[in-house]
């Protein structure tokens, strides 16, 4: 049987071996809910960039730039890090590097896993049921807050547990501790989270409506997964 193990933040990545494994990585305040929500609203692929100006670099190629540090779009560039600006038609057809305080770097640092897939509560089930066809080993990567534990992205670890674990073993104390904060979180997640120092640092910007649209469960069927140098939903390559 498949294991699945929980990665607080990327700075602990040394501690896993990726090899052979599917990676999940999440930023649920916003990153990967905002790229799970760009495929969504009809992108051709993502580029996820660690680096400002490497994601700056992409707009000669006729890409859209998004860019967002410490919660506040970045100067300069077409879109910001909030899943309402992807809905408008912008990005529908089109390409789009992008670079995010902590979610971006969650996603470049799994490279060597057999498999990275970008999660989100928006598609909860679709990346479960993605990981049960697989059946490979699992590492959820949480992109924590410049390398420090967050709630949020650990609650989505526990959730995915909770959905993978007739068919998965618990790795470790970290997959467990996430499964319990989910079962006590779950019938509202949003409260649970109100003092949690991401949700407090993004109502402190008047980010309060993006806060409760990522906690929604289950509202795409997209399945972002890294090809190469990109993101592409596998979810339409696939039908």
């Amino acid at each position: 049987m498949a294991s699945i193990d929980v990665c607080y933040s990327p700075e602990l990545l040394h501690l896993y071996d990726l090899k052979g494994k599917a990676v999940v990585a999440v930023d649920i305040l916003r990153a990967t809910s905002t790229m799970v929500t760009a495929f969504a609203h009809g992108a051709r692929d993502i580029f996820p960039v660690m680096e400002l100006e490497e994601c700056r670099a992409f707009s000669g190629g006729g890409c859209l730039t998004a860019a967002e540090r410490n919660g506040i779009k970045a100067e300069g560039f077409d879109l910001g890090n909030s899943p309402f600006s992807y809905m408008n038609g912008a990005v529908d057809g089109r390409s789009i590097a992008i670079t995010t305080t902590n979610g971006t770097r969650a996603i470049r640092l799994s490279e060597a896993a057999e498999e990275v897939i970008v999660g989100a509560f928006l598609n909860l089930k679709t990346v479960a049921r993605h990981l049960s066809e697989l059946q490979l080993d699992v590492v959820v990567v949480c992109a924590g807050w410049k390398g420090q534990f967050n709630l949020e992205d650990t609650l989505f670890a526990g959730a995915l547990v909770d959905c993978l674990q007739q068919d998965f073993t618990s790795e470790n104390d970290a997959t467990l501790a996430s499964l319990h904060l989910y079962q006590a979180a779950k019938t509202d997640v949003f409260n649970f989270l109100r003092q949690s120092s991401h949700v407090r640092r993004l109502e402190n910007l008047g980010i309060h409506e993006d806060v409760q649209f990522c906690l929604q469960h289950n509202l795409y069927e997209v399945l972002p997964v890294w090809r190469q140098d990109r993101l592409i939903d596998l979810a339409v390559v696939q039908s």
